[in-house]
């Protein structure tokens, strides 16, 4: 199923100062303006209007631009990037062209259940690939032809070493929710990926709902300079702030922050309070959970307060616990995330607080701990800044608990799949012991310990992340995304190639 050329004409501008190529500017579509195959797509689900991510990303994905964009959670974006994915899919292939990466395997079955229901009779076969479930519907997946496989990054890389799954064809490549991606500790499988891209260009596409600094790097490194959209105000740019707000307990504020940190991941994180007593009482509870955490109040001696800012700007601090006047002047480029646990004393201490977030180009998200007799100051601030306050659901122990147990089964099988034969070998003593140990409730508890120490110990240590400065690394020669052949991805590749063959002898 070939889609239409897209004939629509582009008015060419001057491109921003990193990229000094003139690049195409294209107008939103209305649903009317849309293919024939999209509009019978459209038609299969009952839309009457297109989203605005969606009436505006897709002429960009037609005219198969590299495209970065600002979207929320229900605002559409699934069928922003279906639709034209469904129009580039050739269904007389039986080879995957298309592939979606997700942080979890929810949203893998959300993405494929959409696909589906866009497609219906239209011939474009969908796979989800996640793990903590069989490999067998997955492989009889690839056996029917899937055009499109939409995955955690963990499961497409295993799919990929073993050879089950080949995107010599791939055509698309969109991640979504790529700041939850890297939250959840997927960016060295999602680099490893590249390795198995054809050695041609393949459009890529990036859906966020922030763009924090390490998200913007992370585009750099697998997109061909993408333009940038927002969509979640109406004007079009990606310097944006999230504000954000929790009801909570007034008793359980604290274990409320635990929580909504464990579900954010953010890579650094600011935290306000209004006193040096709530500052200390703060700081305490997340070291105690095991947090990277630590103060700044002005009872601190300037040279305890410099070792802290130090600690902070070269990464090696990723919670930070100050009041209004010792975090005055922080200036912190991977600070994604700003938590207030208490509302500020002033109005326009709100703003000083959020604003240490979302700089240089970046964008960040905003948070606010309230209870119910500090609920009024939410509607103060958004009726003194004209700001737009987002109510979050506040997240609980379940939702923590099915969370980090897809981050710990990622991690593991990551670790799996770096085991050689001997290693294997080797690690086959314990079955019978974990056997054993699953069947009775001390055993049961000594296998919650080692899984809690493990977590706890990956999680907690700085986050491995795009690093600064880096570029775009697809070759001139190919339109490869990547590192560059010969370098430790390569090996990389090398080694897990030798092992799988190991594995299959």
């Amino acid at each position: 199923m070939r889609g239409k050329p897209l004939t629509r004409s582009v008015v060419m501008v001057k491109a921003d100062k990193d990229n000094q190529d003139e690049k195409a500017k294209f107008p939103p579509l209305s649903l009317g303006e849309l293919p024939d195959v999209m509009q019978a797509a459209v038609a299969r689900v009952g839309w009457k209007e297109l989203t605005p991510v969606q009436a505006g990303a897709i002429p960009y994905m037609r005219a198969r631009v590299d495209l970065m964009a600002q979207a929320r959670t229900g605002s559409g974006k699934t069928g922003a990037f279906i639709l034209p994915i469904l129009e580039r899919i050739d269904s007389s292939k039986k080879a995957c062209q298309a592939l979606v990466m997700v942080p979890t395997r929810e949203l893998a079955q959300q993405v494929s259940r959409d696909a589906k229901s866009l497609t219906g009779d239209a011939g474009m076969r969908t796979v989800a690939v996640y793990g903590g479930s069989s490999y067998k519907p997955q492989l009889e997946g690839f056996k029917r032809g899937a055009h499109l496989v939409v995955g955690t990054p963990g499961r497409v890389l295993d799919h990929l070493i073993k050879r089950n799954l080949k995107l010599d064809q791939l055509q698309m490549l969109v991640y979504d929710e790529a700041d939850r991606m890297m939250s959840m500790g997927f960016y060295p499988d999602m680099l490893q990926v590249q390795e198995f891209l054809p050695k041609r260009r393949v459009n890529g596409y990036m859906f966020s709902a922030t763009f924090p600094a390490a998200v913007k790097r992370l585009a750099q490194q697998f997109l061909d300079r993408p333009e940038f959209l927002s969509f979640s105000q109406d004007q079009v740019h990606v310097e944006d702030t999230r504000h954000q707000y929790y009801l909570t307990p007034g008793m359980d504020k604290d274990r409320a922050l635990v929580r909504i940190i464990e579900i954010e991941n953010p890579n650094q994180t600011l935290i306000f309070c209004n006193t040096k007593d709530r500052v200390y009482y703060v700081t305490r509870v997340l070291q105690r959970f095991g947090y990277n955490a630590d103060q700044l109040s002005s009872d601190l001696s300037q040279n305890v307060r410099d070792k802290v800012l130090t600690r902070l700007r070269d990464g090696k601090l990723r919670f930070l616990v100050a009041t209004d006047v010792a975090a005055r002047g922080l200036d912190i480029q991977d600070l994604s995330h700003v938590i207030q646990y208490e509302p500020p004393d002033d109005l326009e201490a709100y703003i000083h607080r959020a604003g240490r977030t979302g700089r240089a180009g970046a964008s960040g998200v905003a948070i606010m701990l309230v209870n119910h007799n500090e609920k009024k100051h939410i509607n103060r601030l958004s009726a003194h800044y004209n700001i737009k306050f987002e109510e979050r659901p506040l997240p609980s122990n379940e939702d923590v608990q099915n969370l980090v147990s897809q981050r710990l089964t990622g991690q593991l099988e990551a670790l799996l799949r770096g085991r050689d034969r001997l290693q294997t070998e080797r690690m086959a003593r314990f079955a019978p012991l974990v056997k054993q140990l699953s069947e009775d409730e001390d055993g049961l508890a000594l296998l919650t310990m080692l899984l809690d120490d493990t977590y706890h110990a990956w999680m907690h240590k700085p986050p491995e992340l795009p690093p600064v400065g880096s570029k775009a690394t697809r070759k001139k020669t190919g339109g490869r995304r990547g590192r560059k052949s010969g370098g430790k991805g390569s090996r990389s590749r090398q080694g897990q190639r030798r092992r799988s063959s190991g594995k299959r002898s």
